[in-house]
């Protein structure tokens, strides 16, 4: 097969080689639509520059950073559904991926951008006061938050719309005759560290349960059996009208479904249980789960392509929110009658 060259890309780009040439240099400003264009001819036609001569010219190292919260309350499966995305998709670009960890907090943020090791980064789990933030907002690199802040301003961020998936369980349940329901959110820890994702499920939860007239209750659930089984023990025993139960914590999907099983519960006969996971997750169970997927996928996939047109100077969105998705399966039904 001929190899494609920098000229089979002008041609179906419509621009000179010089062009081409500059947008991938960088050695002169280009504007964004051509550069745009350029880059979608590179990609179409499989064009490979090389490599080394083109960041060499351009100073770029065609490598991003991916700021992995690797600590306590993070399920490690679905982060690295995120991370896979992240490094197939960063490749497609013919960049390659830095892994760091968000303990290292600003200090790790400030000695790569330092070092020009990187030329762009990609956070997760993001604090709704994140004391990365006002760091961000003062380097020069490029960057994509996987998350939202409390104050997003001048950040480029993509995520699930938690508050609308929070929403959408609620809904559901309410839709089938269900007036007292609970929500088993993330660890402890996570709330502890004010983490975007779990504030904003447990908010629009508790909004649309609210505004549908039913009785709500949230609480954190850590992941271990016996934690869960506590939990779903103590909330039923409180609660005895319980009918419908969310669980926002992949790791507890299973054990809550153990719990009600051990405390003679029918699901979805006496209790309905919706979860917030990826699709994987939910059809495992027994019975497969009524749930709101997790597109981890699409999340990495979309910060990174949002981070490469930033690299080529594009303007972007500053807020990106995925519409959540609820797929019913077997494990909800009507509300049973009252006692």
């Amino acid at each position: 097969m001929r190899t494609v060259t920098i000229a089979d890309v002008a041609r179906h780009a419509g621009v000179a080689v010089s062009t081409v040439s500059y947008v991938l240099s960088g050695k002169r400003a280009i504007s964004a639509t051509t550069s745009q264009r350029v880059m979608r001819s590179v990609r179409a036609l499989g064009y490979h520059p090389n490599a080394g001569a083109r960041a060499l010219a351009s100073k770029r190292t065609n490598v991003i950073a991916l700021v992995l919260p690797l600590r306590a309350g993070m399920h490690l499966p679905v982060l690295m559904q995120f991370a896979t995305a992240v490094v197939t998709t960063a490749r497609q670009y013919d960049h390659d991926v830095l892994l760091m960890t968000a303990d290292e907090g600003p200090d790790g943020l400030r000695r790569v951008a330092a070092s020009a090791l990187v030329d762009g980064l990609v956070l997760m789990d993001v604090e709704l006061h994140d004391p990365r933030v006002p760091l961000l907002r003062e380097l020069g690199q490029p960057s994509v938050l996987i998350g939202f802040p409390a104050d997003a301003s001048g950040l480029t961020c993509v995520d699930l719309d938690f508050a609308r998936a929070g929403a959408l369980c609620a809904e559901h349940l309410a839709s089938l005759g269900h007036r007292e329901i609970a929500l088993l959110g993330a660890p402890h820890v996570v709330y502890k560290r004010g983490t975007g994702y779990a504030e904003r499920t447990m908010e629009g939860f508790a909004e649309a349960a609210a505004g549908h007239g039913l009785t709500a209750h949230a609480s954190p659930c850590d992941e271990g059996f016996d934690q869960v089984s506590a939990t779903v023990t103590a909330l039923l025993e409180r609660h005895p009208g319980l009918s419908g139960v969310v669980v926002h914590n992949e790791a507890a999907t299973g054990h809550a479904l153990g719990a009600l099983r051990m405390l003679g519960r029918r699901v979805p006969e006496d209790v309905s249980v919706v979860a917030i996971c990826p699709d994987d997750v939910a059809e495992r169970a027994s019975p497969p789960l009524t749930s709101v997927q997790i597109p981890a996928a699409d999340v990495g996939h979309r910060a990174v392509c949002l981070l490469m047109d930033k690299l080529e100077g594009a303007t972007v969105p500053h807020s990106t929110l995925l519409e959540p998705r609820l797929t019913t399966r077997r494990s909800t039904a009507p509300a049973p009658p009252p006692a």
